[in-house]
């Protein structure tokens, strides 16, 4: 098997099981708490412990492996994965889970260092295919939580879920460990330490309130203030990139028409994406009694789901060969259009499970699209020794447009809540529109801006391979 293949593999595994985490225990979250002898406020700490682990890593992580080498900290990362999937397992309280999930959300630096690591590994005329593969993998994974959670939990019980990733993490790990080559492209100078803390500070600072905010209470002291501390850190951190001889995120690179672009797609989409991904199995899970919900059970609304899982991973399998006639840009732009329509469908034809299930369908379309031509995006846009703080920084900006959408979701959908404990069909509709209004401006962005490489030799990528034919020899 080539280099080239093994590394996919390693990538591609590795890449499911950190994405499954991130709605892995969102379906069953609330029988965790009970097992667990978690409140309300404890159970959105196992959602938050994650992100922000998550948002912190990513970019360090990567940039790390841009200065001492990739392989080094792609297994790391996934190592931290598969110790924090086996304590999930046999988490004990909720300080035991807390833990685990902080060591999970390490793993998501595996997107970025992934991505360095196939670009490494694989030439140019192959290297979009692939990476749109990846990218295709990666959301599946994102969405596979919400869709086998119900049924895995209701035959083996919550605990069991974790053996998903774990396993995927060990196989990760052995395959990287022996078939991964050292990178040869390397960074030059060091981290900034003080770019880092300052980087690491304003996240946290704004996604602790964003995550937080429907229980804190969103005109709270707290969150006011927190808001306030990440503006000021965010204008620090800004202020000393620009000024650093080596800095942690270069700002000329992010000022890139072809990357700021895609990050404010990124931001704009994963919005609206996450927002649909917690609520859509919500609404169809609404008794018949509130005179609009399915009263379905929760396998039920993961097989909802099921038509996004695989549209969406059909798309991003060949973006990589469709990029010769549709360009990356203009899949992004297609894919946020697409997006826009299915939550707009959610939002007025949610009478029956045929009707959702087809609008996931078209969800799935258009996320397959979004994800897997803004990593090519990215990538092609940036030196190769700047691909892992640069797909790092859009991954985080990702992460942080989930953060924005699921709470934006919440809100509408709370505000409405009726003397029984159940929210308004209205609530919902209004949900679902932002969700499409954010999508529709998402898709406008690239407009504004020309996706360019910058470097020569990007623009003759010829795309002609698709990563299936990877896969099928590897196996």
């Amino acid at each position: 098997m080539s280099a080239s293949r093994i590394t996919f593999l390693a990538v591609a595994t590795s890449f499911t099981a950190v994405a499954s985490l991130q709605s892995l225990i969102i379906p069953v979250l609330s029988t965790i708490g009970a097992d667990l002898g978690a409140d309300a406020v404890g159970q959105t700490w196992m959602l938050t412990a994650w992100l922000i682990s998550a948002a912190v890593a990513t970019p360090l992580l990567g940039r790390a492996g841009d200065l001492v080498g990739r392989r080094r900290m792609y297994l790391l990362a996934l190592g931290a994965v598969a110790v924090g999937s086996l304590l999930s397992a046999f988490a004990p309280n909720l300080t035991v889970m807390l833990f685990a999930r902080v060591l999970q959300g390490l793993g998501a630096a595996v997107f970025p260092l992934g991505f360095g690591l196939v670009r490494d590994a694989f030439p140019p005329a192959r290297l979009a295919g692939a990476i749109g593969g990846l990218s295709a993998i990666m959301a599946v994974g994102s969405g596979l939580g919400t869709v086998i959670a119900g049924p895995v939990s209701a035959v083996i019980g919550w605990r069991g879920l974790f053996a998903l990733p774990l396993v995927l993490a060990a196989t990760g790990l052995v395959l990287g460990w022996f078939g991964l080559a050292r990178s040869t492209t390397r960074a030059t100078g060091r981290i900034n330490v003080l770019a880092a803390v300052l980087l690491s500070g304003w996240l946290v600072a704004l996604l602790l309130p964003l995550s937080s905010g429907n229980q804190w209470g969103w005109g709270s002291p707290i969150v006011l203030s927190l808001f306030v501390v990440a503006a000021i850190l965010a204008a620090a951190w800004v202020a000393v990139e620009l000024r650093s001889r080596n800095p942690l995120v270069d700002m000329k690179i992010m000022r890139l028409p072809a990357v700021w672009t895609t990050n404010a797609t990124a931001l704009l989409t994963g919005a609206a994406m996450f927002g649909v991904w917690a609520y859509l199995p919500r609404l169809a899970e609404t008794p018949t009694s509130s005179g609009y919900g399915l009263g379905v059970d929760a396998s039920t609304a993961g097989l909802i789901m099921l038509p996004m899982l695989v549209t969406m991973a059909s798309v991003g399998f060949v973006a990589g060969p469709l990029s010769r006639v549709l360009p990356f840009a203009a899949q992004l732009t297609l894919g946020a259009f697409l997006s826009a329509l299915a939550s707009l469908g959610i939002a007025f034809l949610h009478d029956n499970v045929w009707t959702l299930a087809a609008a996931a369908a078209v969800l799935g379309l258009g996320t397959g699209l979004v994800t897997s031509s803004t990593p090519n995006l990215i990538v092609r846009s940036v030196p190769a020794d700047q691909v892992g703080i640069a797909t790092g920084m859009n991954a985080n900006i990702r992460t942080i447009g989930g953060a924005i959408g699921t709470t934006v979701f919440a809100a509408a959908i709370g505000a409405t809540l009726g003397a029984a404990g159940l929210p308004a069909e209205s609530g919902y509709v209004a949900a679902f529109v932002i969700g499409a209004v954010l999508a529709l401006v998402g898709g406008l962005v690239p407009f504004f801006g020309r996706s360019r490489p910058v470097r020569p030799e990007a623009r003759a990528i010829p795309v002609i391979e698709s990563p299936l034919e990877e896969l099928a020899e590897a196996a």
